[in-house]
């Protein structure tokens, strides 16, 4: 059929689709009373730092700029973050905005949730808390998942997300909450969740990940911003 000679779509008449369950045109603004100016991609990617395959030239990956008051609630993903040494726990710190790049100001409080099971499905599995992980009031670096790295099995790795909740606020202290999954040492999969809080109210304006010893080998972490609306 000609375009002019189509009377009806789907049963409904041309001359009936300018309303939609009552809507007018103009009305198609809003849907379910939000405004399609005021809806954006929930995740916006704000940076990346990446670590080249097997380049031994990152002591730490990290962000020292784009974390402000833009977005509420920030996500940095880990993809495939390997260690330089055997054995090794992947950790964090952070800066407020008026401190120096030490990354040795701001007290954390942590609790370090683990599920582990061995590649050969013997005994060595088990869901626990490791207190040896966690931290109290202190501005030590934070452990996100623990024994990452063996020489035998060069393909181990740890991924994951970090959310961190208003980091540019001066009233309240900065919660976060990590749930990565690592290939470790012995060859388990081992899932670590670990969540507190960053006791500081001052603006948290840098942060950086490293292992406890040794260089970064390679990876990715992508820091996203999440919209407020």
């Amino acid at each position: 059929l000609m375009a002019n000679n189509v009377l009806k779509v789907n049963g409904i008449a041309i001359a009936s689709i300018a309303k939609i369950n009552g809507q007018t045109d103009s009305d198609l603004a809003k849907i379910n009373g939000e405004e399609f100016t005021g809806v954006t991609d929930a995740h916006v990617l704000i940076a990346s730092d990446l670590a080249s395959k097997g380049d031994g030239s990152h002591a730490s990956l990290g962000f020292a700029s784009g974390i402000d008051d833009t977005y509420e609630v920030y996500e940095f993903h880990f993809v495939n973050i390997y260690p330089e040494t055997n054995n090794v726990n992947f950790t964090f710190q952070v800066n407020n905005a008026t401190d120096g790049a030490g990354y040795n100001d701001s007290n954390i409080t942590s609790s370090f949730l683990t599920a582990y099971h061995k590649k050969d499905n013997d005994s060595a599995k088990a869901f626990l808390y490791e207190a040896d992980s966690d931290i109290a009031d202190a501005a030590s670096y934070v452990p996100i998942n623990l024994y990452v790295g063996d020489a035998t099995s060069p393909s181990q790795s740890v991924s994951g997300i970090l959310r961190l909740f208003s980091p540019s606020s001066t009233t309240f202290v900065k919660h976060f909450m990590f749930e990565t999954n690592a290939y470790t040492n012995g060859v388990y999969s081992r899932q670590a969740f670990v969540s507190g809080y960053i006791d500081d109210t001052k603006a948290i304006d840098d942060i950086t990940f490293k292992f406890s010893s040794g260089e970064i080998q390679g990876g990715e972490i992508y820091m996203y911003g999440m919209a407020k609306s």
